[in-house]
């Protein structure tokens, strides 16, 4: 006769609880998340010539509504909000609540000229980073 093993503590976890264990930075009780209720936000980022461009997965949202990009200081700060609105008993993968994510901007980012976008449930932000030519200077040492 084969027994199954008995689960300890909350092992083994099914397929999404595993993803979003690793997703929310392996905290150390299975299932508990360091912000309850907040999810993480996936994102590429990419620094080319003259931006920095950040592109978030934000699918089902309404971004005149339930979307907020904010730039404090160096760090730009987005949160998404999505409800559920299905009645009745079901299941569903899906996230539903508080969305989050903040990115440190490049040196030199002009945070106060970004740019966002969003199509297709993706939000595409662009924040200017002007390149900064230095110049190379010579500095006299002075020996008295």
């Amino acid at each position: 006769m084969n027994a199954m093993p008995a689960r300890r503590h909350g092992w083994p976890m099914p397929l999404p609880e595993l993803i979003d264990w690793l997703e929310s930075g392996f905290p150390a009780i299975p299932g508990m998340r360091p912000a309850p209720g907040i999810h993480g936000i996936r994102i590429e980022d990419e620094l080319t010539d003259g931006a920095y461009v950040i592109s978030a997965e934000l699918p089902g949202i309404d971004p005149a509504k339930d979307l907020e990009i904010s730039v404090e200081g160096d760090l730009l700060i987005i949160r998404a909000e999505r409800a559920e609105t299905t009645e009745g008993k079901h299941h569903t993968e899906f996230r539903y609540g508080t969305f989050a994510r903040s990115l440190r901007l490049p040196a030199g980012a002009a945070g106060d000229e970004a740019t966002a976008d969003y199509k297709a449930g993706v939000l595409t932000i662009t924040v200017p980073v002007p390149e900064k030519k230095t110049e190379t200077r010579t500095i006299k040492v002075s020996t008295e």
